[in-house]
């Protein structure tokens, strides 16, 4: 399950869609909802919705959403032994099914928008049937061929679907044989799907005692060495991993300027050092705030200008900025640098 937001408000107030798919048969369930919907709306939603028709699943995958997360959610499905499985920031595929549900459902909102205008939530469940009606390609079906035994009819393809009924063991038989081919048909799509993504995935394993440089993504908008964006350097280190946790995380001994960052790290973060005695990198000096920041100084006022706008005129001045590392010049305006830094005008 998972959610789309920000889409445009309707006459109801609804502006996004609750998205469930079946992991076995890929059918869809499309709920719209409101952002501000409280998590006690959205458990009776659930299970009015969801509950009803299928019963209570033994297990839910989704992002890392903090309706998801909440205490409430947790509580709720302990209570119904639903087990909660998130994906993670290294590891988006978790919920692909979902995610590639949302991509369908959009294109198809976006054909249809200006047919809808204000009023998609309306057609919402037409476009629910339409999505289990139609060819699914993991699983060799539609999803309500694989839900029901065969296709729901339609006012297009009233011949086509047919009649028959099943009567008695004969529906059990059939309905069995469909599971069967469901599953042989997603072994094959999860497997392809598999392949994709090996091939830009690469096998990572280290060992407690080795050296490994760490990719500089934990201090995401940090200045170092003097340089920024894409000529700051990639990597830092090395540093010596002294614990694994669980098949894809290591804890690694971090100097002490970095006490403050958190030492485990994801494999994909850490490439492998090979010693080299001729090899000497100098501590770089660091410092932090505990939001992992950094602090600087303005120094002094290097220019002034005006940014003529519709209505008003905005004055600007040249701040010369100073830290331990580096230096740098940047516009800022000139009524908020008197407030925070009034020394500079005097």
């Amino acid at each position: 399950m998972d959610f789309i937001y920000k889409l445009p408000r309707t006459q109801d107030g609804n502006d996004g869609i609750w998205v469930i798919v079946d992991r076995l048969t890929k059918s869809a369930h499309f709920l719209a909802v409101k952002e501000t919907f409280s998590l006690d709306k959205l458990a009776k939603l659930y299970v009015d919705e969801i509950v009803k028709l299928h019963g209570v699943p033994e297990s839910i995958v989704s992002d890392r959403d903090a309706r998801f997360t909440s205490k409430f959610w947790r509580k709720v499905h302990k209570f119904m032994g639903t087990k909660l499985q998130f994906s993670t920031a290294f590891h988006p595929q978790t919920d692909g099914q979902s995610e590639r549900t949302i991509q369908t459902l959009e294109d198809m909102l976006r054909a249809c928008s200006l047919q809808f205008k204000g009023s998609w939530d309306k057609h919402l469940a037409l476009m629910e049937f339409a999505y289990n009606n139609s060819y699914h390609s993991s699983i060799g079906m539609a999803p309500y061929e694989a839900l029901y035994g065969k296709q729901c009819r339609t006012p297009l393809c009233w011949d086509e679907v047919g009649e028959r009924q099943l009567i008695g063991p004969e529906i059990v038989e059939i309905t069995t044989n469909k599971v069967k081919v469901i599953r042989e048909k997603l072994k094959t799509a999860q497997s392809r799907q598999k392949s994709y993504a090996d091939k830009h995935r690469k096998h990572l394993e280290f060992q407690v005692g080795d050296w490994v440089f760490l990719k500089l993504s934990p201090w995401k908008g940090v200045v170092r060495f003097g340089k920024r964006g894409k000529l700051s350097p990639r990597y830092i280190g090395p540093y010596e991993i002294v614990e694994r946790i669980g098949l894809v995380a290591y804890r690694l001994a971090l100097p002490p300027q970095l006490s403050q960052v958190h030492d485990v790290f994801h494999v994909s973060m850490l490439r492998k050092y090979i010693t080299d005695p001729s090899h000497v990198l100098p501590a770089q000096p660091i410092t932090l705030t505990e939001d992992l920041t950094y602090e600087e100084e303005p120094v002094q006022i290097l220019d002034r200008r005006e940014q003529v706008l519709r209505s008003k005129i905005i004055p600007l001045v040249k701040v010369l900025w100073r830290n331990h590392l580096f230096e740098e010049a940047t516009w800022e305006p000139e009524d908020q640098m008197r407030q925070q830094y009034p020394h500079l005008f005097s």
